[in-house]
């Protein structure tokens, strides 16, 4: 009775917490327009290695259907949408997708990160355009805000930007050692640097240009403070970084700096990057994103560009915990208690006609003690309690469980003015 390696029951309070995330992912997509939808959880593993190539099969879960066909369960939510979005050749552009739901990898488990898990995403289809970017990195902001976290920070970068730099410094156009080299910039956000520089010695790889590249991707700050560290005018897409960090300060998003080291894992990135940390923790990136062309190209899409990004509900989970911000979406409840057996069926009833005006309400079904129902309800706003002598006289007695105050009230008056009665 164990489940697979990687897997776990989702409890109440992690529950919780994940609808909450989606509650406020919901609302901040309908804030900024985007459309809501549910891309397919299963997918031809060809459609999934169009974006990540065959190696994928070793990080994903994949099988042989009954049909014989080779398909996989998805492992993000870009590949589904993008998918969608090229497929519709008469959708009104730009067109602004998000899609919050789970997803299964074959990683290693570790904290924050397990084998299945959710995700929320975000896309925009369209012409490809700096404003597209910010919009982007404009909802991840607003919407960790809404959640109530707080120290959180947006590092963006230029996936052009230091591939053109690598070319230089290595004097190279091979696509095979500009990736490596990308692989190990995006490693610096995670591995000591000399752990870097050992592995990629053993590779063959300069030290002194492995060094220098490691160097340029530690450069982090404001336009003005990178200006003054190094000569930006022979930086390629310098000035698209200014357009976009002036374009988020137009937005109000202040919580933003350029970071050369963000380069996104995934080789279909081609423009703009960004991932967003919270300062003191330490389970990696909450968000990743970027402007991915090269993707809706692959999906034979030339006159389409895209952008997105991409949370891990569950590490954001842990940062609410971690920060202690109150993440209870539960409405008041009402516990409708009784005195003895006779007054069972009386409560039951009561309980019902409660919930049919949407108020969420509790009742006894096994026939415990008043007692210990009281001790149940003990998380109730108010409890309602059925006694065989108030009753007679078309009567409950209705108890604030947060001041303990007690009244009498009439039974039509609970069922017909319950919300203004009970201050729901």
């Amino acid at each position: 009775m164990e489940l697979p390696r990687g897997m776990r029951d989702i409890e109440s309070k992690e529950s919780s917490k994940i609808e909450y995330v989606r509650q406020k992912f919901i609302e901040t997509s309908t804030l900024f327009g985007f459309q809501f939808m549910e891309p397919s959880p299963i997918e031809l593993l060809s459609v999934l290695e169009t974006k990540s190539g065959p190696s994928i099969k070793n990080e994903i879960y994949h099988f042989t259907d009954k049909g014989d066909r080779e398909i996989a369960l998805r492992f993000d939510f870009t590949i589904g949408l993008t998918r969608f979005a090229t497929s519709q050749k008469s959708m009104r552009l730009p067109a602004k997708i998000s899609t919050f739901g789970g997803v299964w990898r074959y990683d290693e488990p570790q904290k924050g990160r397990y084998r299945f898990f959710h995700q929320w995403d975000i896309e925009i289809y369209g012409e490809p355009n700096v404003e597209s970017d910010a919009e982007i990195i404009d909802f991840t902001s607003k919407f960790l805000s809404s959640l109530g976290l707080e120290n959180v920070v947006i590092d963006v970068c230029d996936r052009e930007l230091v591939e053109s730099y690598v070319k230089n410094v290595f004097n190279t156009d091979s696509p095979d050692i500009i990736g490596d080299i990308l692989r190990a910039v995006d490693k610096i956000q995670k591995k000591r640097k000399q752990d870097i520089v050992r592995e990629y010695q053993e590779k063959g790889y300069s030290v002194p240009e492995l060094e220098k590249i490691l160097d340029f991707s530690e450069i982090k700050g404001s336009p003005t403070e990178i200006e003054q560290r190094i000569d930006t005018t022979q930086i390629k897409n310098w000035d698209k970084i200014l357009r976009l960090f002036e374009t988020l300060q137009n937005r109000n998003v202040d919580n933003i700096r350029i970071n050369f080291g963000i380069v996104r894992g995934l080789d279909y990135y081609s423009g703009i990057v960004f991932e967003v940390f919270e300062r003191n923790f330490d389970v990696g990136a909450l968000v990743g994103g970027g402007r991915y062309d090269t993707l809706t190209r692959a999906f034979g899409r030339n006159d389409l560009g895209a952008t997105g990004a991409a949370g891990g509900v569950e590490r954001i989970a842990l940062l609410l915990e971690k920060q202690q911000v109150e993440s209870n979406n539960k409405k008041p409840r009402v516990s409708v208690v009784f005195v003895n057996d006779d007054m069972q069926k009386i409560a039951i009833n009561i309980a019902s006609k409660l919930r049919l005006e949407g108020i969420a309400t509790d009742v006894e079904l096994s026939g415990k003690s008043l007692k210990k129902q009281m001790e149940i309800a003990s998380d109730s706003k108010y409890v309602i309690i059925i006694a065989p002598k108030e009753y007679a006289e078309n009567y409950v007695i209705l108890r604030n469980m947060e001041n303990g105050s007690e009244t009498s009230i009439k039974i039509d008056s609970v069922l017909n003015e319950i919300k203004s009665n009970l201050e729901l």
